[in-house]
């Protein structure tokens, strides 16, 4: 217990909500909380959980402090989690109440999970023999004790056959202890053959591990290479250390194959963790982590802040995917707070990926990481040759957006019975939808920007507020019917042309937001590495790791696309996203294809990629991010203000912008409309801070919120350090 005097006992205790620090409650006589306890507190006239805190209690009289009500029956939150949610409040300026929301999220999981009643054999015969009967009593052999259900399951009986024998005394009611979410996996259950340079990098994981401190290392390896079989070794030996490992994945809902890999290789699948997860079963998943039953979980960005009893190995997948990147409430990026989780637990981390952050790769080249290079697929299965499609000289038909150069490789896969990808990462059938006669544009009413066509399901869509409405024949500005037209295309509108060329063919579109949702998406993966398909047709989710056998041209539709929105990491974030898609063809040995359609074929991505020099690509981004003083070698943050009028939002801005103080190695760019001025009914102008990389931003930043105007009425404030959207 905290003393606060000798009459009263009190404890800080930090709530879910915008709170700076923790509240002071008082502990009732005979209660015995310690820092890390995670407790029922009286928070206005609500009861909320929270954690109590480490340090001391403000000194406030005793008569008015509101006592905490319960101490739940739970592991108390250890103070590694505790140190890494105040350095993460710290260095992303968020409010540590919130921080510390996302540890609390599984409400449930805070008292123990019941015992379930079960049955177990006694010494008692029943009073006839049957053959049921027997294969029962034959199943139960060796004192285990059983459910009713999964006995009668076991031995092929009805569940009546277990009631007889019970009612006979052959059977006696036991408790026995909630089911396991996951069977413990088995480090040495198959373990792999592998090849030469995989051997050096799996020595390199495995030695970091052993050694039981932290340190961060960079498996880099092109797409193919086996990463995935090489930082398993590093889970087995931090399971045979007796750890708990934590694997973060950019899109585990889509990840199934990425499971059934884990359990081939240990025997049993790990926990998942993200947002798609029965809340009934994300409960379960959050105490038994907490209780150390759970040794491996794989879950996406906020599986970070689960309560590890004995966490020793973070690994991160695709460490370069922007999905890593939260852009709500607390504004952080998953890999560059697992590197802080790793260095606060001192444990080793592993970021893996076949096309590394430039961060990454300069933390790497500087010694701050150590690096381990696959260069050759698994197998010796070889890359696929790459060419681009100048549009200039080879365009579509009109109307089309597919190449005749494209449409012809296309129609050989085909008669060899294999497959063909096409990537655009657009969703629905247009981005934009207008009048003929009049020029009207349809856009959305609470953002600015244009309402997307989804012909398959007769809407226009807003992908940033979710705003929908019906597509409508006429124009709603002159009335003239049938004069609406989609300008440009999406995978709809590409799979529309497809039908077109290919009739006969089996076509599979992908896109996360079709119908049916994760689970519809995970049986068209399925059915495409099973052949199912002939053309696949999809958005950036068909690039994340997935493994088809018989995929031997992968085409991109409009490879310029991600170069033209003013992006500082445009050019990184094309390179690594052509690179990801391409790299799904031949990644079983056939001779394979992947083809760029793009107006600049000198561009020095589209060269990099379809040369494979990717060494070339990195050292010209390094060099100019350096020359610009951009992240890793300077820092940026931005800071977003928004407000439901645009005076206010712009008013307020512009207040921030004079309370900034003065500093030789930080200044202040704007404030100017953010890219998305209008999103849900709210406008927006955004400040951008730059500085050297030693400079103090977050004092700067509290120092500019804390001098310049209060925020009232409608005005709401967000700060994002090192930003990768500009949207």
């Amino acid at each position: 217990m905290m003393e606060d005097s000798p009459l009263v006992a009190a404890a800080p205790v930090l709530v879910p909500m915008p709170a700076e620090r923790p509240y002071t409650y008082a502990v009732p006589i005979g209660m015995r909380v310690v820092p890390g306890s995670i407790v029922r507190v009286p928070l206005g006239p609500r009861q909320v959980a929270g954690i109590v805190w480490d340090g001391a209690v403000e000194k406030v009289d005793a008569k008015k402090l509101r006592p905490i009500e319960q101490v739940f029956d739970c592991p108390p939150i250890d103070h590694t989690m505790r140190r890494f949610v105040d350095w993460l409040a710290q260095y992303t300026l968020s409010a540590p109440g919130m921080v510390a929301r996302m540890l609390l999220r599984a409400p449930e999981a805070f008292d123990p999970e019941p015992w379930i009643e079960g049955l177990q054999r006694t010494l008692a015969m029943p009073d006839r023999m049957t053959d049921a009967r027997m294969r029962v009593l034959e199943t139960a052999e060796g004192g285990l004790a059983w459910t009713r259900s999964g006995l009668a399951h076991a031995a092929g009986v009805s569940s009546t056959v277990i009631d007889g024998l019970r009612a006979q005394g052959v059977f006696e009611t036991v408790m026995i202890p909630p089911r396991p979410v996951v069977a413990a996996p088995d480090p040495d259950y198959a373990r792999p053959s592998l090849m030469p340079d995989q051997s050096d990098a799996a020595a390199l994981l495995r030695a970091n591990v052993a050694a039981g401190a932290f340190g961060v290392t960079l498996l880099d390896g092109v797409t193919g290479s086996g990463k995935t079989e090489v930082y398993f070794e590093a889970v087995a030996a931090a399971l045979d250390r007796g750890k708990q490992v934590l694997i973060l994945l950019p899109e585990i809902a889509l990840t199934h194959a990425f499971l059934e890999r884990f359990q081939e290789r240990f025997g049993a699948k790990p926990a998942e963790w993200h947002s798609d997860l029965p809340p009934r079963m994300r409960e379960r998943v959050w105490r038994q982590v907490a209780e150390g039953g759970v040794r491996v979980v794989a879950g996406a960005r906020s599986a970070l802040f689960l309560p590890f009893k004995e966490l020793g190995l973070i690994v991160v997948d695709e460490e370069h995917d922007p999905a890593y990147k939260q852009e709500d409430r607390v504004f952080y990026n998953a890999r560059d707070m697992a590197v802080v989780r790793g260095h606060i637990g001192g444990f080793p981390v592993v970021l893996a990926s076949a096309t590394p952050s430039v961060e990454s790769r300069v933390n790497a080249s500087q010694g701050r990481y150590s690096r381990a290079v696959l260069a050759a697929r698994f197998a010796e299965a070889a890359l696929p040759d790459l060419k681009t499609i100048d549009m200039r000289r080879a365009p579509p038909a009109r109307g089309g957006f597919l190449s005749p150069l494209l449409l012809g490789h296309m129609r050989q896969t085909l008669e060899r019975k294999e497959q063909s990808l096409l990537f655009l990462n657009r969703r629905g059938y247009a981005p934009l939808t207008l009048c003929r006669v009049c020029g009207h544009r349809f856009g959305c009413p609470v953002c600015s920007a244009w309402l997307v066509e989804h012909r398959f399901r007769g809407q226009l869509v807003c992908h940033h507020c979710g705003h929908n409405e019906k597509r409508l024949e006429a124009c709603p500005e002159c009335g003239t019917l049938d004069h609406l037209v989609a300008c440009g295309p999406g995978v709809e509108r590409i799979a529309e042309e497809v039908v077109t060329h290919f009739p006969d063919a089996r076509i599979i579109v992908l896109s996360s937001d079709l119908m049916g949702g994760v689970r519809r998406l995970r049986l068209e993966l399925e059915a495409i590495a099973n052949g199912e398909a002939d053309i696949v047709i999809g958005t950036q989710l068909v690039a994340k790791g997935h493994n088809f056998p018989d995929m031997t041209l992968v085409g991109v539709v409009d490879a310029d696309l991600g170069l033209a929105n003013g992006d500082p990491r445009a050019a990184e974030r094309t390179f690594q996203l052509l690179s990801q898609v391409t790299g799904r063809a031949g990644r079983t040995g056939k001779k394979s294809l992947g083809l760029l359609q793009t107006f600049q074929p000198d561009h020095p991505v589209m060269r990099a990629i379809v040369s494979g020099d990717a060494e070339a690509f990195y050292e010209r981004e390094i060099a100019e991010r350096e020359r610009a003083a951009l992240p890793p070698f300077g820092r940026l943050a931005g800071v977003i203000v928004s407000a439901v009028t645009r005076a206010e939002a712009e008013g307020h801005a512009r207040g921030l912008r004079r309370a900034a103080p003065e500093a030789a190695d930080l200044f202040v760019l704007g404030p100017a409309e953010a890219p998305l001025s209008l999103l849900g009914g709210r406008h927006r102008f955004r400040l951008l801070i730059q500085g050297e990389r030693r400079a103090d931003m977050q004092g700067f930043i509290r120092a500019m919120l804390a001098d310049g105007p209060k925020q009232r009425g409608s005005v709401r404030v967000q700060v994002d350090i090192d930003p990768q959207s500009f949207l």
